[in-house]
């Protein structure tokens, strides 16, 4: 009787498994029978977020459900960031990730997620535009220029950026250990602050995000791109990774959680990577100023462990976290 009864369970269990795996599999192959959702962690209408949608749009096309685009801005991009970490992983809730909240911003403060540990990349679907730029009628023409006066002008050289730990204070204030100059750095809530007071003669340069406007207007120039790659939007203008060797991990992904089984994350990258590819994304993007920059999701995750460990390492050195 205790054979027969032994027996029985290992075969219920046996079905149960293999049950279960032909679910599964079942459920991969009907991916996507409903709308996805996807968390934007930042305010609406920005050119980041207007990049999104222009791809979702033509993933659509693909998936053959909606992708509705939800906005959780806040505390430095975390509370969306946090939104997609906690969702069910299922592949139903996905969203944008620009890279700080995942390897900065939970060196510096409690997060309710672990950027390792419960968030995976799906693919880098681009890259912004930061740099470092001054008033177009300033006599500072290249970085070299900058140095030279704050070689001659110790703390006197001010810039501005969006805030105190910010991408654009980080690696200016390593631009300066490199040169050995003192320069002094004006933290803003937003970019507008930053070149409002740039223009107004209240900072000589700005650093992080600028306004392409400006550029075309003629009322602000680039000196520096902040990225690593050169710069297609502007052509000749030197990088940071090129003038100084320093990194600067900013782009533009597309994340979900750490347990979206393998095939739908597979899915997910082959059909965003297609939308990449059309026309309608294409020109959008060039003409929000944003580069079309791909980066499988595997590549991505790896990169993000990079620059955590670098981020660690670099706010250790500054004195700002033990």
């Amino acid at each position: 009787m205790k054979l027969s009864m032994s027996m029985f369970v290992s075969a219920l269990t046996l079905v149960l498994l293999v049950s279960g795996q032909g679910y599964g599999e079942e459920d991969v192959a009907k991916f996507p029978s409903k709308p996805i959702m996807f968390i934007m962690p930042v305010p609406p209408g920005g050119t980041i977020e207007l990049g999104c949608r222009l791809l979702t749009k033509e993933a659509e096309k693909y998936l053959k459900q909606p992708i509705v685009m939800i906005n959780k801005p806040g505390s430095a991009l975390t509370v969306g960031t946090a939104a997609v970490a906690s969702a069910k992983p299922d592949g139903y809730t996905i969203g944008f990730s620009g890279g700080p909240p995942l390897f900065l911003t939970p060196l510096l403060e409690k997060v309710p997620y672990d950027p390792i540990k419960d968030i995976r990349t799906i693919i880098q679907i681009g890259a912004p535009t930061f740099g470092v730029y001054v008033k177009a009628d300033s006599p500072f023409k290249t970085v070299k220029d900058l140095i030279a006066f704050a070689k001659q002008n110790p703390k006197k050289l001010t810039y501005g950026t969006t805030g105190v730990n910010s991408m654009g204070h980080l690696m200016m204030e390593q631009v300066a250990k490199r040169e050995a100059v003192q320069i002094t750095h004006i933290p803003f809530k937003g970019t507008p602050e930053v070149q409002t007071a740039l223009l107004g003669g209240h900072v000589l340069f700005g650093s992080g995000d600028f306004s392409p406007a400006l550029v075309e207007a003629k009322q602000i120039r680039l000196v520096m791109m902040l990225r690593e790659d050169p710069s297609i939007e502007y052509p000749g203008v030197p990088t940071l990774k090129e003038l100084y060797g320093l990194p600067y991990p900013m782009y533009i992904s597309i994340i979900t959680q750490k347990a979206v089984p393998d095939a739908i994350v597979r899915k997910l990258e082959e059909t965003f990577a297609r939308a990449m590819k059309e026309p309608a994304y294409v020109n959008g993007m060039k003409e929000l100023h944003l580069s079309v920059s791909y980066r499988s999701g595997k590549d991505v995750d790896a990169y993000v462990a990079q620059s955590y460990g670098y981020f660690s390492n670099l706010l250790k050195e500054m004195g700002v976290i033990k």
